[in-house]
C-alpha cells in the first residue's frame, strides 16, 4: 500500500478513526494490526519474516535483560553470545534476501580469474519491502539494550508495534528504541493541534513526492534510458534534476510519515533537514537520511574506534562506514562505489580544511605584520556570503556526481554516462531538445517552479524556521487558502503515472 494511492486514502482515515474512539491502553493493538494489514498488501508471506525479526529480538532483548539481574561471573560474556547469536541470525536473514545473488556474481568473477567454470545456479529471490530498514531499527533496540541504554521491552504487542509501526516500516526513519518506544508506552490523546500540523505535512510530502519527484522522473528515466545518445548537457541537466527527485521522493515519504504520526499523536525523527544547502559533505550527511547516518556512526563507526586512534584510523573507519553504506542501499558495486566516493569526500575536505587552515593562519600573520591590520568586518562578511556559496554550489556538485551511480546500478553504465557528459552540445540550450523526454514546456516549466518553492522553504529549514508553524500561526483564512492551494497543485500538477497507476517510492527497493 502506497502513501500516494486510493488505498492510503481510505485506509489512514479509518485507523485514525479508530484510534479517536479506543482507549489508550487499547490503542497499540489497533495499531499493531493496521501495520500488519498495511504491511500485507506488498507479499502476505513475508509478514512472516517481520514477525520472525520481532520475536527473535524480543527474545533476545528479554534475555540480555535477565542477564542483567544475575550476579555471574560470566554475565557479560553470556550477554555478548546472545547479542551475537541474534545479530547472526537477523543479519542471516537479510543476506539471503539481499545479497545471495550478489555473492554468486562476486562468485562467479573469482572463477573466471581462476579460469574455473560459472556457477549457473541463480534462485529466485524478491527482496521483501522495507527488511532493510526494520531490521537495522531492531537491531539498534537490541544493542541499546545489551549497552544498558534501555531497559527490554516486557509487552510483547508494544515491542511488536514498534517493529512494524507502518507510516515508517518500509522506508523509515529508522527510530531509536528511546524516541519511539517511550512514545507508545504512554501515548498521548490525539489533538486538533497535531492533526492539522500532521495534515499539512502529509500534503507539502505528497506535493514533494508527486508534483515535483514524479514529474522529474520523467526526464529522467527517458534520458537515462537512452543516455548513449543525449549530449553532455542533456545527461547533465537529467542528472541535477534526479538529484531532486530522489531528495522528493524519499524525502516526500519521510515526510508523509511524520504527518501520519503526528495525527496519531507520535513525533518522528524529522530524518531532512535541508541537505542541499550543505557547505560540506560532512555536513550533507548530517542532513541527508539522518536516521541512517545517527545508525552508522552509533552501532558502527564509533564501534570502530571513530577518531579516536589518528587520522589513519578515522579515514579508514569512515571508508568502511561509507562502503557499508553503499551496500545496504544495493547489492552492487556501483553502490559501494557511491559510498565510497562520499567517503573519500570527507576524507580529502579534511585534509584540504586542514591545509587552508594553515595556510590562512600564515597569511593572517603576514597581514597583521607587514599591514599591521586584519580585513574589516565588512569585507569579512561579504567573503563569508561568497565563500558559503562556493562551499554549497561544490558540495551539491559532488552530490550530484556522486549520484550517477546510484541511478544506473552498475558500472559500466555509471562510467558510460560519464563519458558521455563529455560530448557537449551548446545547442540543446536553446533547441528545445529538452522537450522530447515525455514532458512538455509548460510542465517542464512549472516543476523549475515547484523546485524553487521547495528551495525556498528548505532555505528557512536551514536557518531553523519551523515553516510549518509559521504558516499554521497565521490567520484561519489564510490557513484556509494554504491547505486548498496545496491540494489544488497536486491535483493539478501531479503525477498519477500510465492510467494514474501510483508511483513506488524510490527507497522501498532498499
Amino acid at each position: 500500500m502506497l502513501f500516494n494511492s486510493v488505498q492510503f486514502l481510505i485506509f489512514f482515515p479509518v485507523v485514525l478513526i479508530v484510534c479517536c474512539i479506543c482507549p489508550l491502553k487499547m490503542r497499540h493493538l489497533w495499531l499493531l494490526a493496521a501495520s500488519y494489514y498495511f504491511y500485507m498488501q506488498w507479499n502476505p508471506g513475508y509478514v512472516l519474516l517481520l514477525f520472525s525479526c520481532t520475536c527473535v529480538t524480543y527474545l533476545a532483548g528479554r534475555e540480555l535483560e535477565r542477564l542483567k539481574q544475575t550476579g555471574a561471573e560470566n554475565r557479560r560474556k553470556r550477554q555478548t553470545g546472545c547479542l551475537a547469536a541474534a545479530l547472526v541470525l537477523l543479519l542471516g536473514m537479510l543476506g539471503f534476501y539481499k545479497y545471495f545473488c550478489f555473492g554468486l556474481d562476486c562468485a562467479n568473477v573469482l572463477l573466471s580469474v581462476l579460469r574455473l567454470g560459472p556457477v549457473t545456479w541463480r534462485p529466485s529471490i524478491l527482496l521483501p519491502v522495507g527488511i532493510s530498514f526494520y531490521t537495522l531499527q531492531a537491531l539498534g533496540y537490541l544493542i541499546d539494550v545489551y549497552r544498558d541504554d534501555v531497559h527490554a521491552e516486557k509487552n510483547f504487542f508494544r515491542y511488536a508495534l514498534f517493529v512494524s509501526f507502518f507510516p515508517q516500516l518500509v522506508a523509515g526513519p529508522i527510530e531509536r528504541s528511546g524516541n519511539l518506544l517511550s512514545q507508545l508506552r504512554h501515548p498521548q490523546a490525539l489533538s486538533y493541534e497535531n492533526f492539522r500540523k500532521g495534515l499539512l505535512l502529509i500534503l507539502y510530502g505528497l506535493f514533494c513526492k508527486m508534483v515535483i519527484a514524479d514529474r522529474a522522473a520523467i526526464l529522467v528515466d527517458a534520458v537515462y534510458g537512452d543516455w548513449e545518445s543525449c549530449s553532455g548537457f542533456v545527461l547533465v541537466f537529467a542528472t541535477i534534476l534526479f538529484s531532486f527527485q530522489i531528495y522528493c521522493d524519499f524525502y516526500g515519504y519521510s515526510t508523509i510519515a511524520r504527518g501520519a504520526a503526528l495525527a496519531m499523536g507520535i513525533r518522528l525523527t524529522d530524518n531532512f533537514k535541508a541537505p542541499y544547502f550543505s557547505r560540506s559533505i560532512r555536513e550533507f550527511w548530517r542532513r541527508w537520511h539522518i536516521s541512517l547516518s545517527d545508525w552508522l556512526r552509533d552501532y558502527l563507526y564509533i564501534p570502530l574506534g571513530g577518531s579516536r586512534r589518528g587520522a589513519c584510523r578515522r579515514n579508514r573507519n569512515l571508508l568502511v562506514v561509507f562502503a557499508v553504506s553503499g551496500l545496504w542501499h544495493g547489492a552492487s558495486f556501483a553502490y559501494v562505489v557511491w559510498g565510497l566516493l562520499h567517503g573519500l569526500y570527507q576524507v580529502m575536505g579534511d585534509a584540504v580544511h586542514a591545509a587552508a587552515g594553515m595556510a590562512a593562519g600564515r597569511v593572517r600573520e603576514l597581514r597583521i605584520r607587514y599591514l599591521g591590520k586584519e580585513e574589516t568586518a565588512g569585507r569579512n562578511g561579504v567573503k563569508a556570503l561568497s565563500v558559503g556559496v562556493r562551499q554549497g554550489l561544490v558540495t551539491f556538485l559532488l552530490v550530484s556526481f556522486a549520484w550517477i551511480f546510484f541511478r544506473m546500478g552498475n558500472l559500466p553504465d555509471s562510467v558510460g554516462v560519464i563519458k558521455q557528459m563529455m560530448v557537449w552540445d551548446f545547442g540543446a540550450l536553446w533547441d528545445g531538445s529538452l522537450y522530447g523526454f515525455g514532458i512538455t514546456k509548460e510542465y517542464l516549466h512549472a516543476l523549475l517552479i515547484f523546485i524553487g518553492i521547495l528551495l525556498c522553504v528548505d532555505y528557512h529549514k536551514y536557518r531553523g524556521t519551523d515553516v510549518a508553524d509559521v504558516l499554521l500561526g497565521q490567520e484561519w483564512w489564510l490557513r484556509v487558502v494554504l491547505f486548498a492551494g496545496l491540494i489544488l497543485v497536486i491535483l493539478m500538477f501531479g503525477c498519477y503515472g500510465v492510467v494514474y497507476d501510483t508511483q513506488q517510492f524510490i527507497y522501498f527497493q532498499f
